[in-house]
Order: C-alpha cells, then sequence, then structure tokens
C-alpha cells in the first residue's frame, strides 16, 4: 500500500482495512482501494475486481472479511467516508450530478478502450458475415438488443432480435443456426440472467460464434465468448445507467456498416425511398 503522509480519501480508505487478516488476493483488492481512495465508492464490484486482477466473488469475500454484509455495504461506507473528496466534481455536487459525472468517466474510459478498435472491428466481421443475426439481451439488457436490432435491421438484412427467456430462447438460437446464423450478439449487465449463459451455452453447441456486450472482463459471460466488449455501467442511483453499454451499441453498429460500405449505402437508400413513399416520418 502507499506509504508515506496519507491524506483525505487515501488516509480514510486506508483505516478501513488497516488490522484485517487479509488473504494475498483480499490484500490486492485492498491495495487498488487504497490507491484509487478518490473513486473507489463510485465502481461497481466488477470495477474493483477488474483494477485489481481478481474475480468479482473474490471483492463480495473481501467486503466480508472487513466485516460487511457484501460489496454493496462496504461502498456505502466508501462514499461516507470519501463524500466531498472525490476529484473532478464541483464543490457541493449532489447524489444526482454525482451519477452523471461518473457516466462521464465511463465515457471516457470507453473512449480510451477504443484506442485500439481491434475488438469491435474483429466483432462487427463476425456479426456482419451472420445471416440470420440473432441478437440475445434478457431482462435489463433487452432494451439494449431491441436498440440494437433496430438501427442495425436497416443495414443488415435478417436480425433477429431474442429477448424473451424460457425454454423457447434455445429454440429460436436453434432455428437461427438452422437458417444460416454463423454469429450471435449477446448484451449480459448485470444483474447477469442465468438463462443467458445457458442460451450461450446452448449457441456454443450450435456451433456460433459469440459476441458479447458486458460491464466487465470479468462478468459471467466472457469465458464462453469468442470477442468481448466492455462498457463500465453505472451504479450510483437506484437502477443501474447504460449509458456507455449505448454509445458502445452505436460504435459496433457504425463498424458493422464499415465492413462493406457499398452494401450499407444501398440499403439506406432503399429504406430511405421506402419510408418517403409510406411517408413514415413527419419530416
Amino acid at each position: 500500500m502507499p506509504t508515506g503522509a496519507a491524506t483525505g480519501a487515501t488516509a480514510d480508505v486506508r483505516s478501513l482495512v488497516q488490522g484485517a487478516r487479509l488473504t494475498p488476493t483480499q490484500r490486492r483488492i485492498a491495495r487498488e482501494l487504497v490507491h484509487h481512495a478518490d473513486t473507489v465508492a463510485y465502481l461497481s464490484a466488477a470495477e474493483v475486481a477488474e483494477l485489481a486482477q481478481v474475480s468479482q466473488p473474490s471483492v463480495t469475500r473481501f467486503a466480508m472479511a472487513l466485516g460487511f454484509d457484501g460489496y454493496p455495504a462496504l461502498r456505502r461506507r466508501l462514499r461516507e467516508l470519501t463524500a466531498g473528496q472525490r476529484p473532478g466534481t464541483a464543490d457541493g455536487d449532489n447524489d444526482l450530478q454525482r451519477a452523471v459525472r461518473g457516466e462521464m468517466a465511463n465515457l471516457t474510459r470507453l473512449a480510451d478502450h477504443l484506442a485500439d478498435p481491434a475488438a469491435v472491428h474483429a466483432a462487427a466481421g463476425l456479426l456482419a458475415a451472420s445471416r440470420p443475426l440473432p441478437v440475445v439481451g434478457l431482462r435489463a439488457a433487452a432494451p439494449l438488443a431491441g436498440y440494437f436490432g433496430y438501427f442495425a435491421a436497416k443495414i443488415h438484412p435478417e436480425v433477429r432480435v431474442l429477448d424473451t427467456g424460457g425454454s423457447m430462447l434455445a429454440e429460436r438460437l436453434e432455428q437461427a443456426a438452422d437458417s444460416g446464423a454463423r454469429a450471435v450478439l449477446a448484451y449480459a449487465l448485470p444483474r447477469y440472467p442465468r438463462e443467458l449463459r445457458d442460451a450461450l451455452a446452448e449457441a456454443r453447441g450450435l456451433g456460433l460464434k459469440i459476441v458479447v456486450v458486458t460491464d466487465s472482463p470479468v462478468s459471467p459471460a466472457t469465458d464462453l465468448a469468442d470477442v468481448t466488449l466492455t462498457a463500465a455501467v453505472g451504479s450510483q442511483l437506484v437502477f443501474d445507467l447504460h449509458t456507455a453499454p449505448m454509445v458502445l451499441t452505436m460504435v459496433l453498429l457504425q463498424a458493422i456498416s464499415d465492413v462493406d460500405p457499398a452494401a450499407t449505402q444501398r440499403r439506406l437508400e432503399h429504406f430511405e425511398s421506402s419510408a418517403t413513399r409510406r411517408s413514415v416520418f413527419m419530416e
């Protein structure tokens, strides 16, 4: 952990972990909490796990080792300790402002990750070549799957949004594979539905390549993915904020449209012509 005179948030967070009997893995997490004392209270368990390069369950066990019921309770305590000390926010920010600024930070991290767009391009190549293209998003992730599907249908000949679980999900994946699908796009966002993992295992058994959009490299869906794209989920409000995953969705759509620009242009022009003929839009 950092040495020397610690002040402010660093000293407060350090005092929280000092004296606790921690395993080597838990000490790694403790070091990251101290090193990022000014921002850690606004990170999810998955983001802390990514910082410390440990599993998300390790973060939960670490919180319990400090005497908390779980990571949410630890995070609440961290917010109490670091209240008013978070950099990059205006003095007197309220909780709503901090939530919005947290999303700005998530977008900045996403922009930094896109400095190397290789994963996005690899995902786009797989998805553009799949006809049909199944898109899976369950529970909280269903709106993002629908959002992707709405725009993807303008540049891809056949997109199938699968946003309902149950026994029919596996059937619809099998039908897509029988129809020629070669890849599937899945949204895996907290809280991760067990059905999603089952669906991805089914897709793997059908020989489909799997592209996963998720919030962390250590989310439960990544070990089944051929390509993983990550964008942090905001957790400062009562319900998660999906701003960065939505932006990543549009980035992925752009990359898909760039796989075959001529075909993309033809499909867009056809849509515009059809929409004009049917007076779909008011202007």
